[in-house]
């Protein structure tokens, strides 16, 4: 999820604080049965910033391995709408920041490629 900064206009990208695991990610989660990966992705942006998101155009899809089992996540770019963050166990925290900040707080280095594909796509490419 992204926004333009009330202070300055330039660009922030949103990242939460999950207790559980003490890291730094993009707001993810799991399907729904029945479920379409967009309205999953909507869905759990609002959950976990407290915020409304348009959807914007489809990011890479992530696959990597976690507890010994095989995950794919798919990610698109959102800008952010209206909301208010509150923290629950799941998320405790989130964070507003420049995309070379955003890419140096994020845990994974996975997580990392996908702050150049979300710029590239807000740029066009």
């Amino acid at each position: 999820m992204w926004r333009r900064s009330p202070v300055d206009g330039g660009l922030e990208l949103c990242l939460v604080h999950r207790p559980k695991y003490d890291d730094w990610s993009w707001p993810k989660g799991k399907l729904k049965p029945g479920e379409e990966p967009l309205a999953a992705a909507l869905r759990e942006v609002r959950e976990e910033t407290g915020h409304t998101a348009a959807p914007g155009a489809e990011l890479p899809t992530q696959h990597y391995w976690a507890n010994g089992r095989p995950k794919q996540v798919r990610y698109w770019a959102a800008e952010a709408g209206p909301g208010a963050f509150t923290p629950t166990k799941e998320v405790d925290r989130i964070l507003w920041l420049s995309p070379p900040a955003a890419r140096d707080r994020l845990t994974h280095p996975r997580d990392r490629t996908l702050v150049d594909a979300l710029l590239d796509a807000l740029h066009g490419t």
